[in-house]
């Protein structure tokens, strides 16, 4: 049994999206060669939201000012959320991810989607339960399911190898099902690599849950966020027995509402009940006032998705163009997301080291990829959801130390 300190000296966030600012830079001088590269200051570590990059939805101000104006009604919702926002969500989700959903009874409104993804692992993970995880995937899955009690039972990933498919290793996630696994844990799109699961994935993802009665846990933050030629299959709307899938969505991200701190998740009831009694003594509810902003999620402006898509994949393009100039580095084009996922030419310094080099001598902040997997010691993640030109400018800086840097 792990002592209080161990359970927590395993949460560390040293190295976490958006913790950088608390380190320091010292013993850094030794490390350093030539001169520091000027240029506008961007942290990679996650999306920029102001007018000069990509400005939340419209309307969702006002929104947010209107529950404001609501009062206790708009304040107090049921620790689940609002009961008529609530169905008005159901209902877009339905459409979108191709399957009837329950409002009422089937639909959780979470301080954000990290929130609804700790409810729920609380729901389903018991001390001393297999949960199998992706790797790489997103940080805190792994962080998460350890708190709980759980016994990571990693499954590859091999991303950099296929361009049709997210690279799942299928016979190892079989196996882990075999030894005792009885829920699995994965992005789509995945966070950090921004690839996408085909459809023959998702199949056997949902035969492989069936046969051995698992629960899945899918978050798929970025499923609107798709690039041209990119196609997606929802696992709720496979063949996947539904009491036993979670999905996790919320507008914080591709509607650039992080600030509002609100997500969702949805699936059996018995699950989302569980989920709402934690809720009620975390947090209570998401914030009230907050919840109303909801009313945009998928009643944007038309156009105004589209348009969106564009611009993230012409930042996207662009930035590739400039990680492929580098010899040594291996990079794949993500489908969906506004993440990249490189893997870095040998270097001289270690990860970390370098990722505080980065920030200090080219004012570019990215996620070190130990983050995501254990194993990936020569990766970076960087959200190029950014203003386009100080993106570029600040690629190319990267590109500058990594030549500089190399072994």
């Amino acid at each position: 049994m792990s002592t209080i300190a161990e359970k927590f000296a395993r949460l560390s966030t040293d190295h976490a999206p958006g913790q950088e600012v608390r380190q320091s830079a010292g013993g850094l001088d030794a490390l350093l060669r030539g001169e520091a590269l000027k240029g506008t200051p961007v942290d990679f570590s996650h999306g920029d939201v102001n007018p000069s990059a990509f400005a939340p939805t419209p309307g969702s101000l006002e929104e947010f000012v209107a529950g404001f104006k609501r009062g206790g009604e708009q304040a107090y919702t049921e620790y689940r959320g609002g009961a008529e926002l609530r169905e008005r969500v159901a209902g877009h989700l339905a459409t979108f991810t191709g399957r009837a959903l329950s409002g009422a009874d089937e639909l959780i409104i979470t301080p954000g989607t990290q929130s609804a993804l700790f409810l729920a692992i609380a729901a389903t993970v018991n001390a001393g339960d297999k949960v199998a995880i992706v790797r790489p995937d997103y940080f805190a899955n792994r962080k998460l399911v350890e708190f709980s009690g759980g016994e990571v039972v990693p499954v590859s990933m091999n991303y950099l190898d296929h361009t049709d498919r997210a690279g799942l290793d299928l016979n190892q996630l079989e196996e882990a099902f075999k030894a005792g696994v009885k829920t699995f844990l994965f992005s789509n799109p995945n966070n950090p690599a921004g690839v996408i699961y085909s459809k023959q994935e998702i199949e056997q993802i949902a035969a492989l849950a069936n046969r051995h009665g698992a629960t899945v846990i899918v978050d798929q933050l970025y499923s609107r966020l798709l690039y041209s030629g990119s196609s997606y299959t929802h696992l709720r709307a496979s063949a996947i027995n539904a009491d036993n899938v979670v999905t996790i969505m919320g507008p914080s991200k591709t509607e650039s509402l992080s600030g509002y701190r609100l997500g969702v998740a949805f699936g059996p009831k018995v699950l989302i009940d569980r989920m709402e009694k934690l809720q009620a003594i975390v947090s209570l509810r998401a914030p009230g006032y907050c919840q109303a902003v909801l009313r945009t999620w998928f009643e944007e402006p038309a156009g105004w998705m589209q348009e969106r898509i564009a611009q993230h994949q012409a930042i996207r393009d662009d930035l590739l163009k400039v990680f492929r100039t580098v010899d040594g580095l291996a990079v794949r084009a993500p489908e969906a997301g506004s993440y990249l996922f490189p893997r870095l030419p040998a270097m001289s310094l270690s990860q970390h080291d370098f990722v505080r080099v980065l920030r200090q001598q080219a004012s570019v902040t990215v996620t070190p990829g130990t983050e995501f997997s254990p194993h990936a010691t020569d990766s970076v993640r960087l959200n190029f959801s950014q203003n386009h030109a100080a993106a570029v400018q600040a690629v190319e800086r990267m590109v500058q130390l990594i030549q500089r840097y190399r072994a």
